[in-house]
């Protein structure tokens, strides 16, 4: 489970007056990258693995029902209300299956309301936040992958 923050350049566009120079090494390796032709640059956000209940919150608010592995956008007011319903059920778990409930499925790990779950919301409230915090423009995205 993915959440990526798609942050458009558009130097690919002389009007667009882009500048600068793009520096990557991997296993000390330069990496070369033509800056003209950069559209976007793409960032991980965020990562969940076995959260069922995650998964399910975004099916439901984001993707209308579909559960199909495909990326959708994400608004920042509804990263706002996903911390929102983090925070409610860690002040009240009886909420857990009203606003986070779990659900079966192909490798989606465990249906209990356990320290797993909570454990995930806490890293969730901890994830969205620090996206919040950031001011920068981008577009959020995000896209889970069976």
């Amino acid at each position: 489970m993915y959440l990526s923050k798609r942050i458009y350049v558009g130097a690919n566009y002389e009007h667009n007056n882009v500048k600068g120079e793009i520096k990557l090494t991997r296993d000390k390796k330069r990496l070369k990258v033509n800056l003209k032709k950069v559209t976007e640059i793409i960032e991980s956000v965020g990562y969940w693995r076995k959260a069922n209940h995650i998964h399910k919150w975004f099916v439901n608010h984001i993707q209308d029902g579909e559960d199909d592995c495909r990326e959708y956008y994400v608004r920042k007011e509804q990263l706002e209300q996903l911390l929102k319903d983090c925070e409610a059920v860690l002040k009240d778990k009886n909420k857990a299956k009203e606003l986070l409930e779990t659900q079966k499925g192909f490798f989606f790990g465990g249906t209990d309301y356990d320290k797993y779950y909570f454990d995930s919301i806490k890293d969730t409230i901890k994830m969205i936040k620090g996206i919040l915090r950031d001011k920068s423009d981008g577009d959020y995205y995000y896209r889970s992958s069976w």
